[in-house]
This record gives structure tokens, sequence and C-alpha cells, in this order.
């Protein structure tokens, strides 16, 4: 008769696997080993933030209550892009020129979730092969979820984190423009948008919302028999920035051209960020903008909170499901269903 295990597997060394899986995590040993520098535990320190478990998420506050002394010195830049214009290509070559500049960096990528089956591809680190075996480099593909904008509702805690093991640079990139893009420009120092030249691109750029949020446009893939559709649409870009307001940072938004690819104009792109920090931080306007970060990122986590606390209430689960057969039966409005609801939120 066969044994239930195959032969293969050493029955110590599962044994001792399963032992540390059911081992319960300890909150200061983790912050401990984050605050040394350990990717493995601010890897497990982010899935404990992202999970919806109750328990996963009191320990996460543990955690982050332990971070915060630690956090909050690093530079943060956003960074978004339609589809196709070579994020991961372009995050790949200016993340090892950030640390050929003596900086630790951290690269957030957020993946779109499917609507239908709720999953994600993640594929972050298999774009960025040089920058996912750096060892000064860390990268963590979270998936959106339901949030708009392309930006995983966690994001700011793993900001934080990362912060605390001492990642001197994160990006944070976004799934694409989005429906709400001003969720990555309220957690970023610095905001940075890639676009294509000759692919019809230029017109999707005149888009009020996202140009003005923009600190600075890069016009990427500009090598090859594409230099000159890059460099008409660099001109066209800075022309359109000169029509918006100036910024309450008095910073003037700049276009620039690159070749991520070819490693072109990346080490530019580096100096114009490094002036734009040492200018913001003398001027003062650096640490005002965090001020309104944190105040931005109250308010989100306390709506989603409310979100929580209401779709988890029972008696609102059972409620919804009746008012959802009076909508569709024309008894009442989606609108007055809402108010009907809210009132069950005690």
């Amino acid at each position: 008769m066969k044994s239930g295990k195959p032969n293969h597997i050493d029955s110590t060394a599962a044994d001792k696997l399963i032992a540390r899986r059911k081992k319960q995590l300890d909150a200061d040993e983790l912050i401990s080993k984050i605050c040394n520098g350990n990717t493995t535990a601010l890897s497990r320190a982010i899935t404990l933030v992202e999970s919806t478990a109750s328990a996963h998420q009191q320990l996460a506050q543990q955690i982050l209550e332990g971070c915060l002394p630690h956090a909050d010195k690093s530079v943060r830049i956003g960074i978004t892009g339609v589809p196709g214009v070579g994020k991961s290509t372009f995050i790949e070559a200016l993340g090892n020129h950030v640390i050929k500049a003596g900086k630790k960096l951290a690269v957030l990528a957020i993946d779109p979730s499917s609507s239908v089956s709720h999953g994600s591809i993640l594929g972050d680190k298999t774009r960025m092969e040089q920058l996912s075996v750096n060892p000064l480099a860390f990268i963590r593909p979270s998936a959106a979820g339901d949030s708009l904008g392309g930006v995983a509702r966690k994001t700011r805690e793993a900001i934080m984190l990362c912060e605390a093991a001492g990642y001197d640079v994160i990006f944070i990139e976004t799934v694409g423009v989005g429906q709400s893009e001003t969720a990555v420009h309220a957690m970023t120092d610095f905001f940075l948008l890639l676009k294509l030249a000759g692919a019809g691109d230029e017109l999707q750029g005149i888009k009020r919302g996202i140009m003005e949020m923009a600190d600075c446009i890069v016009i990427n893939k500009a090598d090859g028999e594409n230099i000159n559709a890059a460099k008409h649409a660099k001109n066209a870009f800075a022309k359109a920035l000169h029509l918006y307001p100036p910024k309450v940072s008095g910073w003037q938004p700049k276009t620039k051209l690159c070749s991520a690819l070819n490693r072109e104009g990346i080490e530019e792109i580096w100096q114009m960020l490094e002036a734009y920090f040492n200018s913001m931080k003398s001027s003062g306007y650096f640490e005002e903008n965090r001020k309104n970060q944190n105040a931005y990122w109250l308010k989100s986590s306390i709506e989603n909170a409310l979100k929580d606390r209401f779709y988890d209430n029972p008696k609102i689960q059972e409620a919804l499901q009746k008012q959802l057969v009076a909508i569709n039966t024309g008894q009442t409005t989606p609108f007055l269903a809402a108010q009907e609801l809210l009132k069950l939120l005690t």
C-alpha cells in the first residue's frame, strides 16, 4: 500500500515548514527586521496590510505604528501613462540610474484587476529583469482591486513601510490614465506623465486634469525614426503646459525626451528631479505638500473604513437585497433606497 506522501518529500523538512507557517507572527520582530532593511519582512508586512482578515489588520496596525517613527524620509515619485508607453522599461532605466547615484529604490507597481475574475497579472518583476535582482531595489506589485485611478487602497501604508525599511526613493507606478489619477498625485511629491509620439497620443494628452497635475511630461521611445515626431510632440506639450494656471509650488512643469530602451535622456530626467526636490525643500513647499498629503489620506481612510463598515453590517446586507427588489419593481428609486440603507448604519 502506497503512502499518502510523495516519496521525494522529506517529512522532517515538511513538518518544519508547516510549523513555521503556523507560527504566530510577532509584530515587534517584523518591525525590527523592517527597520534593518529585511525585504522578506517588508513583503510580509505589506501582505498583512493588504489583507482584509481582521486578525491580519490588527497585526498590520501594530506594525504601522511601530514603523511610523522611521518613515517620512523618502522622496515619492508618481509615474503614470497609457498602456504601451513603456512604463516598466522607463522605471527600470531610471531606477538603475537612481541606484548608481547611491540611493535605495522601492517600486510599488499597481496592476489592474479584472472586473470579472478580480485577478491581476502582477508581472512587473518579470518586465524589470535587472532591477528585480538588484539588492538595493525592492519591487512590489499589488492589485488595484476596485480602487479608482489605478491605486491600491493600501498603497499609502506600503509607502510608509518602505520608508521605514530605508528606501530613499519610492516610485509609484499606476495602471494608466484612470478615472481618478488624483489618488497617486495626492500621495507623491512629484508627478511624472509618460507620453508617446506618433500614436495619436498627443491629442489624448490635452486633457485638462491629467495635464494640470503633471510636474513633468516625458516623451518616451524618442529613438530611431520616431525622433522627429517625439520632438514635435515635446514642443506641443510644452506650449500646452503654458496655458494652464501656475502651480502653487511655483514650479514650471517641464517636457523631456527619452529613450528608456537605449537609456538616453535618463540622466537629464534624474537631474531635473533632484533640482525640483532641492528647490521645493528650500522653499518650504515640500513639507507643506506632505501635510496636504496627510490630510487627503486621512479623509480617504475614513471613507474606506465607513464603506467597509457599511457593507459588512448584517442588517444592511439583508436590507440591501430588499431595496434592490424594490428598485427593480419600481417601488422606489436608487437615491431613496440609499437613504434608507444609510439610516441602518449605527
